[in-house]
């Protein structure tokens, strides 16, 4: 499967090059300094790539394996893009509206208050169980799946907080995919959106062991600091396989610039119209308004997805200095994808160790506002 966007030189798509060559030498010293083992960026612009650059290891134990640009990274929370246009494509079709409760759909999912539950208050991250858990043995069985989400219980009133729900929400959105299709939710995201588009070889909603020899160990960071250790959870063959759809999808830094790509033309990848412009419209509007996400501690303007950088101060991850109109998301402790629509351009940072703020957040506005600053 060929990739979707040509390649072409950064300087000629209107990058200040110099900016660029600041942004690969920040990377090589955090790898060299012990940050993570392991990174890949993608840069792309008008239809274009500009650069894709794969640095240090994809796993260090047993045996050190050198990344390059094939090799496929845990996305953590960057998959509830992937998962959300899919939900804007079921929503042309009419298969859905972001108006319907959850319960129309799943109609046991009323159950301990939550029939009012819409599905934009839900991708939002307005639905009131940010934290609530599905057990390992219902990853792959979703009838399991769906009684245990419909068994969620409310901590507050729905609509009542902004409040980040890491996996909860995501778990909910694949129960209500697999009941407006009647097919299991990563097969449903592989038929609508990655395949269509030109990115089944470069995004996936879980990997099994054909794939092994691409995937990238995820690694965390040791409480006292030293050199970061495999993560005996997120490695494992039952994560890989679930596709987890808050946090579970694998893909490469290219792969993820593409998808941003086709949301900054109007919903076109390879020849493929996913979704209207109005449907983008929608879906990447300010929902939130400047209500503080009371997990993450400021505004996160959240739209259907992706969040939105808007006109605070402060801003997670999409530089902060980036257009009041970039759009993006981010995984845990790890990466950061986002696009610029005053610009044309997309960007995707993925590493391989899960480290803790105040750092991770001090290099993903560094990160992006390198970039940010490359744009002529």
């Amino acid at each position: 499967m060929p990739f979707p966007l040509p390649t072409a030189d950064a300087a000629a798509m209107g990058f200040r090059t110099e900016q660029l060559e600041r942004l690969v030498a920040l990377i090589d010293r955090h790898i060299a300094d012990g940050h993570y083992p392991g990174c890949q960026i993608a840069l792309a612009r008008n239809g274009k790539l500009a650069l894709v650059r794969s640095f240090g290891n994809a796993a260090t134990q047993p045996d050190r394996r050198r990344a390059t640009d094939d090799t496929l990274w845990l996305l953590y929370s960057n998959t509830k893009v992937i998962v959300a246009a899919t939900m804007w494509a079921l929503a042309e079709r009419g298969a859905i509206r972001f108006v319907d409760r959850v319960a129309d759909h799943v109609p046991e999912f009323k159950k301990n208050g939550k029939g009012a539950i819409t599905l934009l208050q839900l991708l939002t991250h307005q639905g009131g169980f940010p934290n609530a858990v599905v057990p390992k043995d219902a990853w792959d069985d979703h009838a399991k799946l769906r009684q245990v989400v419909c068994d969620f219980s409310l901590e507050w009133t729905p609509g009542s907080k902004v409040h980040y729900h890491g996996l909860s929400a995501h778990w909910v959105a694949g129960v209500v995919i697999e009941a407006v299709t009647g097919k299991d939710f990563r097969d449903v995201v592989r038929e609508t959106v990655l395949e269509p588009l030109g990115l089944g070889n470069d995004l996936f909603m879980g990997v099994g062991p054909a794939l092994a020899a691409r995937v990238s160990d995820m690694h965390y960071q040791p409480p006292l600091g030293g050199t970061p250790q495999n993560d005996p959870d997120n490695n494992a063959a039952e994560w890989r396989r679930a596709g987890i759809p808050g946090g579970g999808g694998y893909g490469t830094a290219r792969g993820m610039a593409a998808l941003y790509q086709m949301m900054l033309a109007d919903g076109v990848l390879n020849n493929h119209r996913l979704v209207s412009p109005r449907t983008l419209q929608y879906a990447l509007r300010n929902w939130t308004g400047d209500r503080v996400d009371e997990f993450m501690g400021m505004p996160m303007h959240r739209g259907i997805g992706p969040h939105l950088r808007g006109t605070t101060e402060a801003i997670r991850g999409l530089g902060s200095i980036a257009s009041p109109r970039a759009f993006g998301h981010g995984g845990v402790g790890t990466s950061y994808c986002w696009a610029d629509p005053d610009s044309g351009v997309s960007f995707a940072y993925i590493t391989n160790n899960r480290v803790p703020d105040p750092w991770h957040s001090w290099r993903l506005d560094h990160i992006a506002n390198l970039v940010h600053t490359a744009i002529l």
